[in-house]
């Protein structure tokens, strides 16, 4: 890489957007004394949370008080705040609502960047990108940028409009009217069932005659799915009047045409649990909440990334590396179609410690500065129990794992001396597959996950069975979330040991440390942990 003090338009790293992914980034390249600059086409960071959500609350919880002093287990509870190495800068520092209004985002984001003394240049719209070895970037201005790398951290600024005709038709999220007196007394049907639709549709129930939600898929909820990107609680107002009988309703069908009739518009339905009944119903309002997608305009042919997911989202390695534009990276909710509707990435809560992880992959991939374990040391006999030791206190306080259950792990390679491994904290289990396999041997991977097969199959979510707190045999059937160790060897999975659920999400008792302990002992002995018939395949409880 070149030297720090580069001119003034030519950088090691450029950074589009300066959002919360964008200053997360930037927060460690100045950090790392890297050479970069944040283009930003706003005249202040956040643009993005400076209207939207449209009613102004966020979903994502800010909970102040939570009765531990380790400021970084207290990540697991505060989903606005950014990463920093001290847990100095934080959003509680900002207001205490459990569920804020958007413009303490905004001011958080901009106390960040000063404290910060990031480099941020606004008023800076990107109209073109061209590659040729590096970068080329052309402002709307009239301004030329080069780099060696580009991340874009841009969002998902414009709306994902599905292909249904008339959907020119109706009014979309982005720009509907959020005062509820324009719709009394008039009949509204909404197209989605997700979050911004049922925000939308929360704010209407006092004055619309009718509203209607519709998609082709039941309503799912953040509650059973543990997907906070599903319905929350905080929007669920208008599903309980549909189940109440107040006018309201959850239609499960395809819109399958909106038309034009008179003042209003007749659309028809083509529904899902009805035998394929078809019927057309009259609407004064039609109202498109039916999501987002990223903006990819700007990128000519040179650098066009290749896209997914109804071409909302950009295709991505493991690395978060656009799969086909090398040296080209997504930073923010943009990463989300590595895990879409799975995991949190398309959150703060959960995209901080993919940014902290992709700036951790530049370093190594740029910068010469691998991504570098803990060398855990002991005897044969007593490199179990420092493990044990190790794991305990991580599982205990990690809010990344906590945050993207299953997604994020810490992964132990046992060494060939017998009394040693290798531990690296806070890796994707997709980096860890993809990228570390390939310099090390076998590996143990350590994650926080639901039993989320069986929270999906139980008739009620708040009535499931789970198993004694010493039953350490039927570990595997805790669906609270849980630690979960994995041992891989050439490649292929060998076994699964599940640390028993605790009802506080506190590991530290005999029935959970215990059977670790023997787990581990007979992995780092050389043999293979017994394994059972059960549907849990491989599963081995250290019994």
């Amino acid at each position: 890489m070149q030297d720090n003090l580069a001119p003034e338009n030519d950088f090691d790293y450029l950074i589009i957007g300066g959002g919360p992914a964008g200053l997360q980034l930037a927060y460690y390249l100045h950090s790392n004394s890297r050479s970069y600059l944040v283009l930003e086409r706003g005249p202040s960071v956040g643009t993005y949370f400076h209207k939207y959500p449209r009613h102004d609350r966020l979903i994502s919880i800010n909970k102040v008080h939570t009765g531990f002093d380790d400021p970084a287990l207290n990540m697991r509870w505060d989903w606005n705040s950014l990463l920093t190495d001290d847990h100095s800068v934080l959003f509680k520092h900002h207001t205490d609502e459990y569920l804020p209004n958007r413009k303490h985002l905004t001011d958080y984001l901009e106390r960040f960047a000063a404290e910060g003394n990031l480099n941020i240049r606004y008023n800076t719209d990107v109209a073109s990108v061209t590659k040729d070895g590096r970068f080329k970037l052309e402002t709307a201005d009239g301004q030329t940028l080069t780099c060696n790398v580009l991340i874009a951290a841009t969002g998902i600024p414009e709306p994902y409009i599905p292909e249904i005709p008339g959907i020119e038709l109706t009014e979309n999220y982005t720009d509907v009217s959020v005062d509820p007196n324009d719709f009394i007394n008039k009949r509204v049907l909404i197209i989605g069932k997700g979050n911004s639709a049922m925000e939308t549709a929360d704010a209407l129930i006092p004055t619309a005659a009718l509203i209607h939600a519709v998609s082709p898929t039941p309503a799912q909820m953040a509650w059973k799915s543990n997907y906070v990107g599903h319905i929350r609680a905080i929007n669920n107002v208008f599903l309980e009047t549909y189940r109440l009988k107040s006018q309201n309703a959850a239609l499960d069908s395809e819109v399958r045409s909106i038309t034009k009739e008179g003042d209003g518009f007749v659309v028809e339905f083509g529904y899902s649990h009805a035998d394929d009944e078809i019927e057309q119903i009259y609407y004064d309002r039609v109202i498109a909440c039916t999501g987002f997608r990223g903006d990819t305009s700007f990128f000519d042919s040179t650098c066009s990334p290749q896209m997914t997911i109804n071409d909302r989202f950009p295709l991505l390695t493991s690395e978060w590396e656009s799969a086909n534009v090398p040296d080209l990276y997504f930073a923010g909710t943009l990463m989300q179609s590595r895990d879409f509707k799975k995991k949190q990435s398309a959150f703060i809560h959960g995209f901080r410690y993919c940014v902290g992880m992709l700036a951790r992959v530049l370093e190594s991939k740029y910068e010469k500065a691998p991504v570098a374990p803990v060398r855990v040391e002991g005897s044969a006999a007593s490199l179990a129990d420092t493990l044990v030791d190790r794991v305990i206190d991580r599982v205990n306080k990690v809010s990344a794992h906590w945050h993207q259950p299953g997604y994020f792990c810490d992964t132990i390679v046992p060494l060939e001396d017998g009394n040693s491994a290798d531990y690296y904290e806070e890796l994707t289990v997709d980096y860890v597959h993809d990228v570390l396999s390939k310099e090390i041997g076998d590996y143990i991977t350590v994650t926080l996950e639901f039993g989320q097969e069986i929270i999906d199959s139980s008739p009620d979510i708040f009535a499931i069975e789970r198993p004694h707190k010493d039953d350490v045999k039927n570990a595997h059937k805790s669906t609270g979330i849980h630690p979960m160790l994995r041992l891989y060897s050439g490649g292929e999975l060998v076994s699964i040991h599940h640390v028993i659920e605790d009802f506080a999400s506190e590991w530290k008792e005999t029935p959970h440390v215990e059977p670790l302990r023997a787990y581990l002992r007979k992995v780092l002995g050389g043999g293979e942990p017994a394994s059972s018939d059960s549907s849990e395949a491989l599963q081995y409880t250290g019994g």
